[in-house]
């Protein structure tokens, strides 16, 4: 038993904040999956509320890791993979159970996923070489994808007025054999502004 326990004695402070962003933003897939299955409303804005506590628990985390000086490689992965769950596959199941479900929209939403994916991949292995000599990388190469929280505010907006489903903004366009919804255009914008090279952000 305590050997099933020995990585969790491994975690430092900071990691745990991290698995609370992973598990906020698996807890508003959840509520995304059940909307679909029972249409409950609220269901669904709690599920959207998830996202910016998923947000806080992020920026804490790196402040927490900085203030106790425990910052690890191990750390920087499991920031990495909770932020695919919170900011790139929550978001992208949100905004199906609003509506987005043509087939135009899913390969929209699995872009988006798949440029955040990219987006940190490329940031753990770049890392290290922008921050030279110092410890902080100085920008960011494309937006941070924490930045998708922008998209469920705009989700929950329409959710709390009920613009969702078959009265979800701008409707629906029938192209070829598929559906496509424009509002989900914002994540194909999302998606390229993250695995831009030539946007660079000053990182705080």
């Amino acid at each position: 038993m305590k050997r099933h326990f020995s990585m969790l004695r491994e975690f430092q402070l900071a990691d745990w904040f991290t698995l609370a962003n992973a598990f906020c933003g698996m807890g508003a897939v959840f509520a995304a999956m059940r909307y679909v299955q029972d249409g409950e409303r609220s269901d669904l804005l709690w599920g959207m509320a998830l996202i910016p506590l998923a947000f806080i628990f992020d920026a804490l985390d790196g402040r927490i890791a900085r203030w106790r000086k425990s910052s690890s490689t191990l750390g920087r992965e499991l920031d990495s993979l909770s932020d695919v769950i919170s900011f790139g596959v929550a978001p992208a199941a949100l905004a199906y159970a609003c509506g987005m479900q043509g087939g135009w929209d899913w390969l929209v939403l699995s872009y988006f996923v798949c440029c955040g994916v990219s987006r940190l991949a490329r940031y753990n292995v770049t890392a290290e070489a922008l921050a030279g000599e110092g410890d902080k990388v100085p920008y960011f190469e494309g937006t941070p994808i924490p930045t998708s929280l922008a998209l469920v505010v705009v989700l929950a907006v329409a959710a709390s007025v009920g613009a969702i489903g078959q009265d979800l903004w701008l409707g629906g366009w029938q192209l070829g054999p598929w559906q496509l919804h424009p509002l989900v255009l914002l994540f194909a914008l999302s998606g390229s502004l993250m695995i831009s090279k030539t946007l660079r952000i000053p990182k705080p």
